[in-house]
């Protein structure tokens, strides 16, 4: 059985360039977007948690700064996301708006998925915007990228995003309706698969070049993305966006490629957690946090009786119970001089306390590992 979009708690939606940007004016397609805002209404009305990542920064600058030509130098790059980005920014938050919702723009780089706090910062302000009923408008931060630190397509951007907020699903939009044994442009007899159980090496060697123009993706880094979000137990699908409503269609039972979650997907970065960090510090905690622990709740600075060692926010500690035994292993949300002062204190005592206002837990349940 494949996934329906009406069960999902929390989707990714990923907009490519192509998509968005009417290439002939170099604008915004005000039309097109105004349906996908549509979508994103009609999801939210039942109840489903909805992040966009979004590209065309670059793409609708390129005319007013008069950069046209085929490739452009990573300076040029970078000047060109700054103005379009103001573009972008606006377009979402118009189409947003007339449908009762509001945007909010989030710029990532690779380092802030991959650099541990930097991670759990975006994290937090993600599930802060989605509390808050926004819809996070997420790009690359193409302005302050370089060649060496840069996604440079947002597939795999996506794909990290929707495991950083343990999405349930990923949609990449694409001109396409999803992935062929062979490129279908040149090969009529090319056949769709509508599902994908595995990522076999056979089902990888099916992705081909990126396409030219001002797209920077193509089917080879939507398997990559696949394999990332697959991976975290998010299922994907790859589906055409060129409809008025895409998401509608899709919900309505549009043809694309599923990309089925894999079965250990959620525990990976639990394994990640126990398997690979070294602690750096450890917590005592009293008898009720051992119990809440073991309900599978997060550690609040209340039941910590105990800390020793010094690390830094993100950094992996070791929680022991009140008869001394290891009970549990995770990344703290503060660093050890901040913790020192705020455990054995209630949460809503932690901005007095340290004069800013920090996460309610030392340790949330999706950063901690049972023993």
């Amino acid at each position: 059985m494949t996934p329906a979009l009406a069960s999902a708690r929390r989707i990714v939606v990923k907009i490519g360039s192509a998509l968005l940007v009417d290439q002939a004016r170099a604008a915004p397609r005000a039309a097109w977007l105004a349906g996908v805002a549509e979508d994103v209404a009609e999801m939210r009305a039942r109840g489903t948690e909805v992040i966009v990542v979004s590209s065309g920064a670059i793409a609708l600058a390129r005319r007013t700064l008069k950069l046209t030509q085929a490739k452009l130098r990573l300076e040029e790059k970078q000047a060109a996301a700054a103005v379009g980005q103001i573009r972008l920014a606006q377009a979402w938050s118009e189409a947003l708006q007339a449908c009762g919702m509001t945007a909010a723009q989030l710029l990532l780089t690779l380092e802030d998925t991959e650099d541990r706090r930097r991670y759990l910062n975006a994290r937090a302000t993600l599930e802060t915007l989605l509390r808050l009923g926004c819809i996070p408008v997420v790009n690359e931060n193409d302005s302050v990228a370089t060649a060496e630190i840069r996604y440079g397509d947002n597939d795999r951007l996506a794909a990290r995003v929707a495991e950083m907020v343990q999405a349930d699903q990923l949609v990449l939009l694409s001109d396409i309706d999803g992935l062929y044994t062979a490129d279908p442009k040149r090969h009529p007899d090319a056949t769709h698969i509508p599902v994908v159980a595995a990522l076999t090496p056979e089902i990888e060697a099916m992705g081909g070049e990126p396409p030219p123009g001002y797209s920077s993706g193509g089917m080879r880094t939507k398997l990559v993305a696949a394999r990332i979000a697959t991976g975290a137990g998010c299922a994907m699908a790859i589906a055409l966006g060129h409809a008025d409503r895409p998401l509608h269609a899709l919900a309505s039972g549009a043809r694309c490629t599923w990309f089925m979650p894999a079965p250990e997907g959620r525990t990976a970065r639990k394994r990640w957690i126990l398997n690979t960090l070294q602690p750096l510090g450890n917590l005592t905690v009293d008898a009720g946090a051992a119990r809440a622990l073991g309900r599978g709740g997060s550690l609040l600075p209340a039941g910590v009786r105990g800390l020793a060692g010094a690390f830094e926010r993100g950094d992996a500690v070791e929680v022991f119970g009140p008869d001394g035994g290891p009970l549990a292993r995770g990344l703290s949300a503060y660093a050890s001089v901040d913790a020192t002062r705020i455990i054995g204190h209630r949460s809503a005592e932690i901005e007095p306390i340290l004069g800013w206002r920090g996460r309610d837990e030392i340790i949330h349940r999706d950063d901690l590992v049972l023993l």
